[in-house]
């Protein structure tokens, strides 16, 4: 029965070992997970959440602005495949207020 104790006594050393190593790898996997995933998208959230603060929103109007600016110097504003994109949008809104415009 003495031989059985001090072996018992290891293989629970052991155990608590792995199983204090397993749940700080668990921890720092979750950890890692939630900085590089959700982190961000939370981030995301809280700023449309900060839309009913005015420095927030003018720091928004503010970088719209900037981004006006910036398009306006460029030589071309939007790409060939969104100008056919927004020309067919106008075509079709042409003829359903000429459509509109019979109906009345």
């Amino acid at each position: 029965m003495t031989q059985d104790t001090p072996n018992k006594s290891q293989n629970l050393k052991t155990f608590f070992v792995k199983l204090i190593s397993i749940v700080l790898a668990i921890i720092i996997t979750i950890n890692i997970l939630y900085n590089l995933i959700l982190s961000e998208r939370l981030e995301k959230i809280d700023r449309i959440l900060l839309l009913n603060n005015d420095q927030y929103r003018e720091m928004i109007k503010d970088k719209i602005r900037k981004e006006l600016q910036d398009g306006l110097e460029k030589e071309n504003m939007i790409s060939v495949e969104d100008k056919k994109l927004l020309y067919k949008i106008y075509l079709k809104l042409k003829d359903e207020f000429k459509s509109l415009e019979k109906s009345q």
